[in-house]
């Protein structure tokens, strides 16, 4: 075989085997992808081959604070918590993630920062990395892929606001019922204290009201 047809040959085979390994969990990231952009099977091998799979225990941190935010991450199974600490080693939580979900330091990510928050998983989990230069990289390759960050980061953004409106015109414990009908998944996976700190209360008086609701 000529060396330039071997050559072709042998990329042809690795593209291949990338596509072959959607079964390590690329099916459902490219689910989520296609709700927003098209690939066609060339893009789906070259935006697979730079994301980097972990397997993760329970209470594996990915991030902690201070650490440069290199890599956005899709979560493929388990659950994480992103959570801030202050000088008094207070944790405020910022956000959970599950299966089908993004998660980062957005601000940090977006800007090359160390980290201001700590991402650790609360089970045991398997995310799919993106690495920053590589996410330029495909912005340059294949612009689609522009759009469709534009639009996780702009759901995010929206997100956050909301909550932060919420937090200032909602109870306690409308905020409390909020996030039980919202996110019932995440319910069973998380401590009292840490929906706690996610709806800015103390555990003590979440309990009260989880006991008044009982009582009703």
């Amino acid at each position: 075989m000529p060396r330039d047809a071997l050559y072709l040959f042998f990329v042809f085979c690795q593209k291949h085997r990338v596509l072959q390994n959607h079964s390590m969990g690329y099916d459902l990231i490219l689910a989520n992808i296609a709700r927003h952009i098209s690939l066609n099977k060339d893009e789906t091998s070259s935006f697979v081959s730079v994301l980097k799979e972990k397997q993760l225990a329970k209470k594996q941190f990915i991030l902690q604070e201070g650490q440069l935010c290199r890599h956005i991450n899709f979560v493929c199974s388990g659950t994480l918590r992103a959570f801030h600490t202050d000088a008094e080693g207070k944790e405020s939580t910022i956000m959970f993630a599950i299966a089908d979900w993004w998660i980062t330091d957005m601000y940090c990510f977006i800007n090359g920062l160390p980290a201001m928050l700590n991402i650790e998983t609360l089970e045991t989990s398997k995310i799919l990395q993106l690495h920053t230069d590589d996410l330029e990289d495909l912005y340059e390759t294949i612009p689609k892929f522009e759009r469709f960050f534009r639009i996780i980061f702009q759901n995010a953004y929206i997100r956050e606001q909301l909550r932060v409106i919420q937090n200032l015109s909602l109870s306690a414990e409308d905020r409390y019922d909020n996030f039980l009908s919202k996110y019932p998944q995440i319910v069973k996976q998380v401590t009292l204290k840490q929906i706690a700190s996610y709806l800015g209360i103390t555990p003590e008086f979440l309990s009260a009201i989880r006991a008044n609701k009982s009582r009703r």
